[in-house]
């Protein structure tokens, strides 16, 4: 038995294509929607009751694709709106919080795990509840680290503007003493060249990309959703605003061989044809 629905998944700006990307691996077959909501980035400075109206708008939208899962691959927004989103739909929905969580309780040495994250993430902490839920002895220590989300978004994520802002969040976290840093924004794995020039190897780093996938494909077996195909699955890009911004940077981050993005418009359901390219 197959399902050849496609998956959805979601983010404020390009920092959710780190999971995409993922789940393109883990899951080839797959047929992946991608919405990036750039009218409303960045997430991390709202509310969480702001967030959690774009992403249940955004879920909903997703779901009007004949969507057979949701990837919430955007911290804030798996902060604010997880819950509540398992509480409207039907359809599977998988945030990035707690695969990354449990990754970081494998991972620690002496259980000092520290979590960057845009504010917003950091005010809910779901971290937090989320490592101490997988093992109630961690010590966590949280820091906010708002500017990052810009400098990747910027095209900045290997320049020394990305080392200064990192050297300044990442100072105390290693006088804490924590070996393993949780990177608690999908925006920042992108940061990774400039996060090894800062600490090199004195700290593990974990991004809950790799984890969500296989969460993801777990997820579909269990429940009997996987396409069944070896063909590779199409990436459908999407976003609320600003293409060509997002196709210029995705296509530094990710290669030249990304489709155009289509303007799609989650408060109207209303898609637009690819701009060009």
């Amino acid at each position: 038995m197959s399902d050849a629905r496609p998956i959805g998944v979601f983010d404020s700006g390009v920092g959710g294509l780190t999971v995409l990307r993922e789940l393109h691996r883990q899951l080839p077959g797959e047929e992946l929607v991608y919405i990036a909501d750039l009218l409303h980035f960045p997430y991390g400075p709202r509310s969480l009751a702001e967030v959690r109206a774009y992403a249940l708008r955004i879920i909903s939208h997703l779901v009007g694709f004949d969507t057979k899962l949701v990837v919430i691959g955007c911290n804030t927004a798996t902060a604010a709106a997880l819950n509540a989103a398992r509480e409207v739909f039907d359809v599977p929905i998988v945030g990035v919080i707690a695969p990354g969580a449990q990754a970081a309780v494998e991972t620690t040495s002496n259980s000092r795990v520290a979590v960057i994250s845009t504010l917003g993430t950091h005010e809910s902490q779901e971290y937090v509840h989320a490592l101490r839920e997988a093992n109630p002895g961690v010590a966590v220590l949280s820091k906010p680290a708002p500017d990052l989300v810009r400098i990747v978004e910027d095209g900045m994520a290997d320049t020394p503007r990305a080392d200064a802002s990192l050297q300044a969040v990442l100072e105390e976290i290693l006088e804490w003493g924590a070996d393993t840093l949780v990177l608690g924004c999908t925006h920042y794995p992108l940061l990774k060249p400039a996060l090894r020039r800062v600490v090199g190897d004195k700290l593990s780093i974990v991004d809950s990309a790799q984890t969500t996938a296989a969460k993801v494909l777990r997820v579909l077996k269990v429940n009997r959703l996987e396409s069944g195909t070896v063909v590779a699955g199409r990436l459908r890009l999407l976003v609320t605003a600003q293409p060509q911004q997002f196709l210029s940077v995705a296509r530094r981050l990710f290669g030249d061989d990304l489709e155009a993005p289509s303007i799609t418009d989650p408060w109207s359901d209303v898609t637009t044809a690819p701009v060009a390219s």
